[in-house]
């Protein structure tokens, strides 16, 4: 049955043979990734289960395209329940100065659990959404998927974000991330909007595996 709720935003004019292609692309190595990397996601959920129980794999609601909200995946990175302080931040916090709604945990912070901290440094926590890619909830590349309080804060000029599908990657990504303000992050998001590409895909693809070698930005 088709989802037929309203949409926050008006969804951005795609060329066909693009979408196409990038579907194509995303289904293609969104599973070759899962079955090459299975043994390392196997390694790193008995690294969560030993040093902190369960759960393994952490399920947020955020909103893709349109503004239509899904389940996004990682692995497990913070202490059990530890997230219901940070949703009483962003639900009552509103703009946090540069970071405008965002908000980013220190990685020396008590809530992130031991592995959780080389998890996130090394961006190992975002692989589980190789699946959200697969299923169409996600491409490989569009801008982050925010949270819904997040949305909640959000100006007409920031809502342009949810036009496209969001991404496993993005130009904010491969461009410094926790180190960027948030209003740049959004000129950064909508400016790959207007000049999306399959070459502009693989470009930010390829950029992705340095930024995430180096840690740049990570949190």
């Amino acid at each position: 049955m088709p989802d037929t709720r309203p949409l926050l935003v008006p969804i951005a004019p795609t060329d066909p043979s693009y979408a196409r292609t990038k579907r194509a692309t995303d289904i293609l190595l969104s599973a070759i990734a899962l079955i090459l990397l299975s043994p390392v996601f196997l390694l790193i959920a008995l690294a969560i289960l030993l040093t902190s129980g369960r759960p393994i794999i952490y399920r947020q609601t955020r909103l893709g395209l349109g503004g239509h909200p899904f389940t996004l995946y990682k692995f497990r990175t913070m202490v059990p329940n530890s997230d219901r302080n940070l949703a009483m931040l962003l639900h009552f916090g509103g703009r946090n100065g540069n970071n405008g709604p965002i908000y980013k945990l220190e990685p020396n912070s008590s809530s992130v659990t031991k592995i959780g901290r080389y998890l996130r440094k090394s961006s190992l926590d975002e692989t589980p959404q190789l699946l959200n890619v697969l299923l169409g909830d996600m491409s490989l590349v569009g801008p982050r998927p925010p949270l819904p309080d997040e949305v909640a804060t959000y100006t007409p000029h920031e809502l342009q974000r949810l036009s496209v599908v969001p991404g496993l990657t993005c130009i904010w990504q491969v461009s410094g991330r926790s180190n960027i303000p948030f209003d740049q992050w959004v000129d950064l998001d909508l400016a790959y909007i207007d000049h999306r590409s399959t070459r502009e895909d693989w470009k930010l693809m390829l950029q992705t595996i340095p930024a995430v070698l180096t840690g740049r930005g990570a949190r």
